[in-house]
């Protein structure tokens, strides 16, 4: 067992050397597509930065980001635009995927710009929310309640 995994380290490193030469090859541009079921914001839009609200913590993408696939927590994200620009959208939770080439997808479960959001719809549905889980009776009733009261909390720090 211990050759096999000597024999596919060895073996590896050429491909992964070659997959990081490659990638010094890019372009400046990061290519964004974000969407949700409902709209697409960017589709293959060259952009500055990207910043995302991940489950382990908010990031930021550049070009030649190191590849990476992440899950998306209730939050905003921040796009800036090659003219230096700031377009911010509040995500409930979705996928980022950053690729080798500079490009990028978010698939958000729902996205909605920050003037999209009512301020006092946001604070009666956390209060809403908080008030049902006291009363909720089984496990998944109030882990429910919980996801929505967070949401609800990001959703009132975007506003």
């Amino acid at each position: 067992m211990m050759n096999l995994i000597r024999l596919f380290s060895r073996a590896s490193r050429p491909v992964f050397a070659k997959g990081i030469s490659t990638s010094s090859i890019l372009n400046a541009d990061l290519s964004l597509t974000f969407a949700s079921p409902r709209s697409v914001y960017y589709s293959k839009v060259n952009v500055k930065q990207v910043d995302v609200p991940g489950i382990s913590g908010a990031f930021g993408i550049l070009p030649e980001h190191v590849p990476t696939i992440a899950s998306l927590r209730p939050g905003v994200v921040a796009v800036t635009e090659n003219d230096g620009s700031i377009k911010k959208y509040f995500v409930s939770s979705g996928t980022v995927t950053v690729n080798a080439d500079s490009s990028l997808q978010i698939l958000a479960e729902e996205a909605a710009t920050l003037d999209q959001l009512d301020p006092q719809a946001v604070r009666d549905g956390l209060a809403k929310a908080q008030s049902q889980l006291s009363s909720a009776t089984t496990d998944q009733a109030k882990a429910e309640i919980q996801i929505s009261i967070e949401a609800f909390e990001a959703m009132a720090n975007a506003v």
